[in-house]
């Protein structure tokens, strides 16, 4: 794959608000489109195939790794594989947009490692560990050893937060927004 556009990459410990931002960020007419990761576990409710995830299964996902398709990808947890395909990445640049990514904290570094310059890392952190916490029990989507699960994986992921280019504070999710939405035309038109 050659290196031919810009990309974006959003990376945060689950509840702390990347997603909402990346979705603002989508909606505000600034030559964005979203990279559809693919992952190997099944839909949640309201998740759609090929908008909000490439949902392969396990085999697919690990042919789909012999077959070279991923620029990164990872077992986030046992057999749960998250990955970026190299046709989503080609697809996004042939209609002259930039990418934006909304990938995990190992799955972010990986592309900033990939992109280099061509690409701007942006890593959103909570206001605290315990809003994290309080952010996952609201959403009430996951199972109490999910929400175990994903605080724990969340201590690793804040000490990563100084490799990305910036750290963004979501206390206050429209001023978070407002700054995101400035880092990234500023990159862009850079």
């Amino acid at each position: 794959m050659t290196k031919s556009g810009k990309c974006i990459i959003f990376s945060a410990p689950s509840g702390a608000g990347k997603t909402t931002i990346v979705h603002a960020l989508l909606s505000a007419g600034i030559g964005l489109e979203f990279s559809v990761s693919a992952c190997s576990r099944d839909p949640r409710p309201n998740e759609l195939d090929r908008k909000d995830y490439h949902f392969l299964g396990i085999e697919k996902f690990k042919e789909e790794i012999e077959n070279g398709s991923f620029i990164e990808w990872e077992e986030v947890y046992t057999n749960n594989f998250y990955g970026t395909l190299k046709s989503e990445i080609e697809r996004i640049w042939s209609n002259g947009k930039t990418v934006i990514f909304d990938v995990d904290v190992i799955g972010g570094l990986n592309l900033k490692r990939i992109f280099g310059d061509a690409a701007l890392a942006i890593f959103v952190q909570p206001p605290s560990y315990e809003e994290l916490e309080k952010r996952l029990r609201y959403r009430s989507t996951e199972t109490e050893e999910k929400i175990q699960q994903r605080m724990s994986k969340a201590h690793t992921e804040l000490s990563s937060a100084p490799e990305f280019d910036v750290v963004l504070i979501n206390d206050d999710l429209e001023k978070a927004i407002e700054k995101a939405k400035n880092l990234v035309v500023e990159f862009i038109e850079k």
